[in-house]
């Protein structure tokens, strides 16, 4: 069964893909960037995409006819590199995402932010957004996931915020996290740095055996690019990677020392698809397929969040069924 869901915020589609994939058909998208736009409208042409600003973005038609409201908020606010302002921040659009849930009134809700909101430094900001989510009548359920337990090769924690109307049977819980082997970059990125006959691509492999450090998209203002900052970058030449810049192509057959990712190498290790297109400039794309939530990551929350639907549209159909007056013997 396919449920309906709106999101905010939407970037690139990396929280839509995941959902979709889990079995939600998007009724409405919301973001405000026009590169972002017209990536979700190249991949997606039938999305209802509503290239606007969420604050004159209005829920009230879509009241008590959606299942899934899901955000990923912006970030800075939370972030070292945002100064972490959080309330003060004219970036936060935890408010806006609460008017949403009131206007809608949708059976769950999805909100996903950087680990930062989980800081003790936010710890009165935090309470009185969850105080206000019960107020509205929801149950939410907070939880740090990191994506590299969900086959994601980088660690990329995420809090989410998950919301059960209080009408609904709450039976929601966050998925486990995968056992066995993370997925390494080495293995990941193997066949596209193979792809122009480098030699030395199997030692590379040997090297790049661990997941990487969380992929970074920085703004408009600050962040090229690049894979992020200092720290970051001796991460990933630990992986055999010069992570100073990035690479148009993959590396030549007689190529020597540590090649640069991609945008299509970065897009993999961020869970997208390879078809997925983000354009051809590249610190656009660099940007989207950074600051994107994982899709594999959202699939799994989102078939989390579709037992609770599917248990409650059975048990509806279920006493629907018992008030259907039986008929009378011929």
């Amino acid at each position: 069964m396919s449920y309906t869901s709106i999101e905010i915020c939407a970037g690139a589609g990396g929280q839509a893909l995941g959902l979709e994939r889990a079995g939600f058909n998007h009724i409405a998208l919301v973001e405000i960037e026009k590169d972002y736009c017209e990536c979700l409208k190249t991949n997606r042409p039938k999305w209802n995409v509503i290239c606007e600003d969420i604050h004159k973005f209005s829920g009230l038609k879509y009241k008590d006819k959606v299942d899934l409201l899901a955000g990923g908020v912006p970030c800075p606010p939370f972030s070292v590199a945002g100064k972490q302002l959080g309330a003060e921040d004219e970036r936060d659009l935890f408010p806006q995402m609460l008017r949403l849930i009131e206007e809608v009134q949708p059976k769950v809700c999805m909100i996903e932010n950087v680990r930062g909101f989980l800081g003790p430094i936010f710890f009165d900001y935090r309470a009185e957004i969850l105080r206000h989510i019960r107020a509205l009548g929801y149950t939410p359920h907070v939880k740090l996931l990191n994506a590299s337990d969900y086959g994601v090769p980088q660690l990329r924690p995420r809090a989410i915020i998950v919301s059960v109307r209080n009408d609904i049977k709450d039976i929601f819980t966050f998925p486990y996290p995968d056992l066995g082997k993370k997925p390494t970059v080495g293995d990941t990125l193997y066949d596209l740095m193979a792809a122009n006959g480098w030699k030395e691509v199997n030692e590379w492999r040997k090297k790049a055996n661990k997941i990487a450090p969380t992929i970074v998209g920085g703004s408009k203002k600050h962040g090229g690019p690049d894979l992020g900052p200092t720290r970051a970058k001796r991460q990933w030449a630990e992986l055999g990677v010069d992570g100073k810049g990035i690479g148009n192509d993959a590396p030549g057959p007689d190529f020597s020392g540590s090649p640069r990712l991609t945008p299509r190498m970065i897009a993999r290790i961020q869970g997208f698809p390879d078809d997925w297109d983000f354009g051809k400039r590249k610190t656009a794309a660099c940007r989207m397929i950074g600051n994107a939530f994982p899709p594999p990551v959202a699939e799994r929350v989102g078939l989390q969040i579709k037992k609770v639907l599917d248990n409650y549209y059975a048990s509806i159909n279920i006493k629907s069924e018992k008030t259907v007056p039986s008929r009378p013997a011929i």
